[in-house]
């Protein structure tokens, strides 16, 4: 199993619980989780250990988030097209991906990694332009990556549950 299918596991997403996250205001919300945690740990420097709690929650809601709105009542929109994308990146052991579709999302990868180590620096070290340009490389990296899983849902035919 690939690590991506074994955290899709860890957030329990079965048939339905992609349809519910493929929801577009899942994908949203979730995606505008990043800059919130950036901010709960930073909470540090003016709250101390009370930015545990806004962290913790933000970490829960991370986690329910996928299962917490129902399956989109349209198919079409692009974040919902960017997860179906994402669901067939996943299941890619057992379905085959076109060829020109397999190292770009590795590499997207690669480069929000990067993105991570800046923004880890930067929160750590309370330092504002590495958190900043950390923020901004791992947003653009995962906005490419829904682009690049949109594609791909488009090139597997585009079919929706």
């Amino acid at each position: 199993m690939t690590v991506e299918g074994r955290i899709a596991a860890a957030f329990r997403l079965d048939a339905e619980g992609w349809a519910r996250h493929a929801n577009p205001w899942s994908g949203w919300t979730r995606f505008a989780t990043l800059p919130l945690l950036a901010l709960a740990v930073w909470s540090r420097a003016w709250i101390g250990w009370w930015a545990v709690l806004p962290l913790a929650l933000l970490l829960v809601w991370l986690w329910l988030n996928p299962r917490a709105f129902p399956p989109p009542d349209r198919w079409d929109a692009w974040m919902t097209r960017g997860v179906l994308g994402e669901q067939l990146w996943v299941a890619r052991d057992a379905v085959k991906l076109p060829p020109h579709h397999r190292r770009m999302p590795h590499l997207l990868a690669a480069l929000g990694g990067l993105g991570l180590v800046f923004l880890l620096w930067g929160i750590i070290m309370l330092e504002f332009w590495p958190t900043l340009l950390g923020l901004a490389v791992v947003i653009l990296a995962k906005l490419w990556f829904i682009d690049r899983m949109v594609w791909l849902h488009h090139d597997m035919g585009g079919e929706t549950p």
